[in-house]
């Protein structure tokens, strides 16, 4: 898989994963009534409540063994450079992908989060920590863009991390009661909000291999 990185199949199906995680959810919520994208996390899509929880629980599965796989791409074209590094993101990423996607789609929320089973309760484990180990995936691709001279990445990739700091402590604040009557109540646009700061050097990275 070393080699892979820079593969134009391999970035072509990365780009699409990433621009699933959003399309994906907007498609499913056509034909959930009772759903609402704002206020409701995109896991909801995947609960016993919900008629489009098959499909959804099978696009996380596939965005986890992706996820899980890119990962091993990433350390292997980064460990002999940078080590330390390739260690770290390889962490990050994978993690994620098994806390956010595969746990995520093999055990799910419910529509209401006052119905708590011991399906929601692995499901809300394995997608936070997901979720914080992913927080650091744009910070790690910074550095290693900066110590690689790609200033332009390096930049993107920092901005990015603090962003997805902003929006990750927007979408946290918004599940605490005391703040349903303000901005925050929008849990799930906090949510994809985050989710698309934390991917974009994913995007970059594979954009920049197509068509550059």
């Amino acid at each position: 898989m070393r080699n892979i990185a820079g593969n134009r199949v391999f970035n072509m199906i990365l780009l699409f994963t990433i621009i699933g995680e959003f399309i994906v959810p907007w498609i499913l919520e056509r034909f959930y009534s009772e759903y609402n994208g704002k206020i409701m996390v995109m896991s909801v899509l995947g609960s016993p409540q919900s008629p489009v929880r098959l499909v959804y629980n099978i696009w996380l599965i596939w965005l986890g063994g992706f996820l899980a796989y890119t990962a091993g791409v990433y350390f292997l074209s980064l460990r002999a450079k940078f080590p330390v590094l390739a260690v770290f993101m390889l962490l990050s990423i994978g993690i994620f992908a098994v806390g956010a996607g595969l746990i995520s789609g093999f055990f799910s929320v419910n529509e209401s989060k006052d119905i708590v089973t011991t399906a929601s309760k692995i499901h809300g484990t394995g997608a936070a920590i997901g979720f914080m180990a992913l927080l650091l995936f744009p910070l790690l691709n910074g550095i290693v863009a900066f110590k690689q001279n790609g200033m332009v990445e390096g930049i993107i990739s920092i901005s990015s991390f603090v962003l997805s700091l902003i929006f990750f402590a927007c979408f946290v604040m918004g599940d605490k009661e005391q703040f349903q009557n303000t901005l925050l109540k929008y849990e799930g646009l906090w949510e994809r909000l985050t989710l698309f700061c934390m991917y974009i050097p994913f995007v970059y990275k594979s954009m920049s291999s197509l068509f550059f």
